[in-house]
């Protein structure tokens, strides 16, 4: 079938551990723009935590917040968000579950909060606000809680009928979202919009949340560091982050 778009997630896909885009990614990623390719990042991160990466790609697509939202060629297409209601129900379940000391973080549409002030991970809090959680006045594109025990994020869960979850490979949290708000879903949706195929896509991921996306796709590449998981699902493994994985599969074809 004819690519007609290459979907990219960014943490431990398209970025290095060091959190930059290699030039030869950048150089060769736009050398498919030039054959008539769009390119797209589909990552779990918000809006304002992908504009560090926007100016080296100059993406078509941005799929943000895991699926639940998307941005196509600077125009927001899609959302799936949380209710003010379920989120606040999601924030109190979480320190109910979890105790006062629960760290959080939560992405609106154009925001970012974390309920931490001090120490935070320089990979994140760039542009991060202060929020203690306790009257959040804003709905909820996804919550992220610190907890690697999957019964304790169950019990969060449970507080919002449908909510998804997903654990991250590399640090131990949760994170939680409205139904359906998938990358898989919104790629649905985006096919639709351009009027292409999924088989026209090529999506290249290495976590949980790129599972749905890889095997919906015509092609499904896992980096050489993904979890063992999505390498079982995808149709080929390429290099890791930190040899250009991406580029490299898209040179060889």
């Amino acid at each position: 079938m004819e690519i007609k778009l290459i979907l990219c997630d960014l943490d431990g896909t398209l970025l290095r551990s060091d959190k930059t885009i290699s030039d030869k990614s950048a150089l060769v990623l736009e050398q498919c723009r030039s054959n008539g390719i769009l390119i797209g990042f589909s990552t779990s991160r918000g809006r304002a935590n992908i504009i560090p990466f926007e100016a080296k790609i100059k993406p078509d697509i941005l799929i943000c917040n895991g699926g639940a939202s998307m941005v196509c060629r600077g125009e927001l297409i899609y959302t799936k968000t949380f209710t003010l209601e379920e989120t606040r129900r999601m924030l109190a379940a979480a320190y109910k579950v979890c105790g006062d000391n629960a760290e959080i973080t939560l992405d609106t549409l154009d925001s970012i909060y974390w309920n931490r002030k001090h120490d935070k991970s320089t990979d994140y809090d760039w542009n991060s606000g202060y929020d203690d959680f306790r009257d959040f006045k804003e709905p909820a594109m996804k919550i992220c809680v610190q907890t690697d025990d999957k019964n304790t994020a169950k019990k969060i869960a449970a507080s919002v009928p449908g909510c998804d979850m997903l654990p991250f490979s590399d640090i131990p949290w949760y994170k939680f979202s409205a139904a359906n708000a998938t990358k898989e879903a919104a790629i649905s949706f985006l096919c639709e919009y351009l009027k292409i195929m999924p088989q026209n896509v090529i999506a290249f991921g290495d976590d949980h949340n790129d599972i749905g996306m890889l095997k919906m796709c015509g092609t499904g590449v896992a980096m050489g560091n993904a979890i063992a998981e999505v390498k079982a699902v995808a149709d080929t493994v390429t290099l890791t982050n930190d040899e250009d994985g991406v580029a490299r599969f898209l040179e060889k074809i």
